[in-house]
């Protein structure tokens, strides 16, 4: 059987490196792993059997349904709606499923806050994807309009972060 913790960094390095699957062989054993684009936990293949799922969806960063239907209606505009005082402004969007932190430690002040000015290298945000911490950066220079996550919210691929006001 293959250690764990093997199996758990291949599972980080293809969710880093947005790979759908990896297959290694050597002359003792075969493991393929796959991921799914629907954010399930990810299949696990040993020696041609099946195997339980190493890991967890939720240690690979994916949400419950509940948080995956709420960010897919958030995205479609139809539950949230597009208001007229977002008109203009554009969305830091999460590059990754993870955890959003707003500050670097719980006794840190947030890296971004509504009224400050950032540029496209300033960070704005942590995002925790199986205990690594991610530095999102804005990639844009502007004022952010709003801050549209929660300290320790789990959010999906996509989902808008912030609010910026273009300069």
């Amino acid at each position: 059987m293959m250690d764990i913790r093997k199996l758990k960094e291949l599972v980080r390095l293809m969710v880093e490196n947005d790979l759908m699957e990896l297959d290694l062989r050597d002359k003792d054993e075969q493991a393929t792993i796959r991921r799914q684009t629907t954010l399930v936990a990810p299949q696990v293949v040993h020696n041609g059997a099946p195997l339980a799922p190493a890991v967890s969806a939720g240690q690979v960063g994916a949400a419950s349904p509940a948080a995956t239907n709420t960010a897919a209606t958030s995205k479609s505009g139809t539950a949230s709606g597009t208001s007229q005082d977002e008109a203009g402004l554009e969305a830091i969007e999460s590059p990754m499923v993870g955890t959003f932190y707003a500050a670097s430690g719980p006794d840190k002040p947030p890296l971004a806050t509504v009224g400050m000015t950032v540029d496209a290298n300033s960070v704005v945000c942590l995002l925790e994807a199986m205990k690594i911490f991610n530095e999102i950066k804005a990639e844009r220079s502007g004022t952010i309009a709003k801050v549209l996550v929660k300290n320790g919210q789990a959010v999906e691929f996509g989902q808008k972060l912030f609010l910026i006001r273009p300069s």
